[in-house]
């Protein structure tokens, strides 16, 4: 459903950055309230990011303003906020259709839009793109400017930091806004902020400052003073010390729901040389009273009724594998004082949150920082504490060079708790889990262990963690067949399958919870279908029976198969006497765009009609 822009005479208005420069300043606190509005009105409607958002009406309306984008670069980081910015960019009829299949993408992606200048989706890649950007813009000498919008969680990733630091060192012109809507500085934030940050990028100030420079610039003792009393000056009104010692000139804090004072300040920012730092303080969920409490909550929503200020209540369902893991780690405790749970800032979507509470001691959330969890996880291991990382698929490719040095080269005993594992569905290419299978197995020491349902998830985890060597077990976003996972816990034995059905020509082998498509598939085709449950170690003996009996192998799997499991499959079988013809079925050599679960699996023929098609067209 698209909604009528009669109904929000200003945003009618300003529905391209072209449009919305025409307005007058003193239109844009109200394009900011009709702003608000809409996307309310859309997100209740379609579902999606929300209390973010929120949170960067007034911001977005200023940078557009200010800024001619997209000759301006502009660029968001992550880009759960960035909803505003789509529509204004031209976008805003299309906002119901976002993250859906062959609809607007869930994250700023320039295939879609000129505006969107850099695709996002992972954190705290902003201010290196953005710095990259500014150098080419420095090389053209066309004037273009560049913006980085980065939130204070997005900051906390080294990443961010090196970006920082080189910036600083090589001088160029870029402004860097740290979006902050953590921070407990409300008080500091209003008419004394907002004059400050007029004055700190006015001319008044800056001629100052620069006019002292040059006539310094010949007296170094004095010159060093003066510069080193400069900066304490500021450092007595502005919380910026550590971003002036990385070389950035430091504005704010401003209160980043003031579209007048951002304005102002960005109008000033825009003429300096070298690189700007604006810190602008936000409230995640602005305008919605229940995000505001509950920005965690309202972070992404389903379809809602927003007169009813809250989310509709969750009907009954089966518990999620994240779920599953969060109750394993609860269980694990009890009988493991050595057990030691990481994240990386995702406390919530692994389903942590009991832990949390019950274990605050065995639990660290590191912040947005993969690689650092990592590490620090293998040193736990190397002192003999028992370390789980519970990481997201997608976010673990961040820090492959540890798993691979710090971890599996010393053979130290960490067990990866890989979540979203395979198609994700709505949050598109950036976040689909499928390279995992690809990228682990080529490493020595690793266990890669692939459950098909719940229960197999939660024996798979005791197993991983009772290894003595490295150990990943993928799951899935969402819930599985449903089954209750037995409270005993029990060791499988490393490598080996299990047998669901015997059946004529075809065996199917199956790695994870695409097990229920196979087992109708199998029925279909009167084929063998066994659940190999271990990419590595393979059961290589599973496979070398199948060969003897069966005239095609089949493998199956919800990751890409360049390198996946049909792979090893396919490295075995050409090393036995008894060659035989083999379907590899995954995800394709491509990145998969946004959809459902459901839709994504029909559209790649992994579902158990695009099996038995795609079998049949092999048999002939």
């Amino acid at each position: 459903m698209t909604l009528d822009l009669k109904h929000y005479p200003t945003l009618a208005q300003a529905t391209t950055p072209e449009a919305l420069r025409t307005l007058s300043q003193e239109q844009l606190k109200k394009l900011a309230d009709e702003l608000r509005e809409y996307l309310l009105n859309c997100v209740s409607q379609s579902s999606g990011h929300f209390a973010s958002g929120l949170g960067t009406v007034e911001l977005t309306v200023a940078l557009h303003y200010v800024y001619n984008t997209p000759f301006d670069r502009l660029l968001w980081d992550v880009g759960h906020q960035a909803y505003p910015h789509k529509i204004l960019t031209g976008r805003a009829g299309r906002m119901s259709t976002i993250r859906q299949k062959d609809g607007l993408h869930p994250f700023p992606w320039p295939p879609e839009s000129d505006y969107d200048t850099f695709a996002v989706g992972h954190s705290s890649t902003s201010i290196s793109a953005a710095l990259g950007m500014a150098v080419a813009a420095e090389n053209e000498n066309a004037g273009r400017k560049v913006v980085a919008v980065i939130g204070d969680g997005a900051m906390t990733a080294g990443m961010a930091f090196e970006a920082l630091n080189h910036a600083g060192d090589i001088n160029k012109d870029m402004v860097v806004v740290l979006n902050d809507n953590e921070m407990s500085i409300s008080e500091n934030v209003g008419a004394l902020n907002s004059h400050l940050a007029r004055l700190l990028t006015g001319n008044f100030f800056n001629t100052i400052r620069d006019g002292g420079k040059k006539l310094l610039s010949n007296v170094p003792p004095i010159k060093e003073f003066a510069s080193r009393a400069e900066e304490h000056l500021k450092g007595m009104v502005v919380p910026g010390t550590i971003f002036e010692e990385l070389g950035f000139n430091y504005i704010g804090p401003i209160d980043g729901h003031d579209v007048d004072a951002m304005v102002d300040t960005l109008r000033n920012m825009r003429k300096f040389k070298g690189p700007q730092l604006l810190h602008v303080v936000t409230r995640k969920g602005k305008g919605y009273p229940s995000a505001e409490k509950d920005p965690i909550k309202f972070h992404a929503v389903p379809k809602f009724n927003p007169a009813e200020n809250a989310l509709p209540k969750a009907k009954p369902s089966a518990p999620t594998f994240s779920a599953i893991f969060g109750q394993w780690l609860c269980d694990m405790a009890k009988q493991d004082k050595k057990l030691m749970a990481v994240t990386p800032a995702m406390r919530e979507g692994s389903g942590m949150v009991a832990f949390s509470q019950q274990y605050p001691d065995q639990y660290f959330d590191v912040a947005i920082a993969e690689q650092h969890a990592v590490t620090f996880a293998a040193g736990l291991a190397k002192e003999g504490f028992n370390a789980v990382v519970a990481i997201y698929s997608t976010f673990l490719q961040r820090a492959y060079d540890q798993v691979i040095h710090d971890v599996a080269l010393q053979n130290l005993p960490v067990l990866f708790a890989i979540d979203r594992a395979g198609i994700v569905g709505a949050d598109g290419p950036t976040h689909q889990g499928a390279f995992d299978i690809a990228y682990l197995r080529c490493i020595p020491n690793m266990i890669i262990m692939t459950p098909s349902d719940e229960n197999e998830c939660r024996q798979m985890l005791y197993t991983g963690h009772l290894a003595s060597r490295p150990a990943a077990v993928r799951y899935p976003r969402g819930a599985g067949k449903g089954i209750t996972p037995d409270n005993q816990m029990h060791t499988i034995a490393l490598g080996e399958s299990r047998q669901c059905r015997s059946g004529e020509k075809v065996a199917i082998l199956n790695f994870g919870t695409l097990l229920p498509f196979a087992e109708e598939a199998a029925e279909s085709l009167n084929a063998t279908l066994i659940d190999m449950r271990f990419v590595k170690p393979l059961d290589t003996e599973a496979v070398k029976r199948a060969c003897e009996s069966h005239e095609l192998i089949v493998t199956l799997e919800d990751g890409c198969v360049a390198g996946g499991a049909g792979s090893a499959v396919m490295e075995h079988i050409q090393s036995l006497p008894t060659l035989r013809r083999i379907l590899t079925l995954g995800l394709p050599d491509e990145f998969i765009l946004q959809g459902t679960q459901q839709e994504m699996y029909a559209e790649h023929r992994l579902d158990s009609k695009g099996i038995v098609e795609q079998v049949n067209a092999v048999l002939g």
